[in-house]
């Protein structure tokens, strides 16, 4: 019992789908500028700058593969 109640202490937190788009954009957009992604259009409930900066940072925490190949892809895009 004790084995079990020590597999489930990790709380997986997820991003949902609408928010891993919405961080996609706004880093498309504005890269780290947090102050213009507040002002985008697309901050539909007009998040603070901080507000956004966390949600990039529980994206990249919970898929951390899929926003570097994210980063990646926007990268070559660049300097195509």
């Amino acid at each position: 019992m004790e084995a079990e109640a020590s597999l489930r202490g990790k709380n997986r937190t997820t991003c949902s789908t609408d928010m891993t788009e919405y961080v996609q954009h706004m880093v498309k957009e504005h890269n780290e500028d947090y102050k213009a992604m507040a002002r985008d259009e697309k901050n539909y409930y007009q998040d603070t700058p901080k507000q956004i900066k966390r949600k990039v940072e529980l994206y990249k925490r919970c898929h951390p593969e899929e926003y570097a190949a994210f980063i990646a892809s926007l990268q070559s895009r660049k300097s195509s």
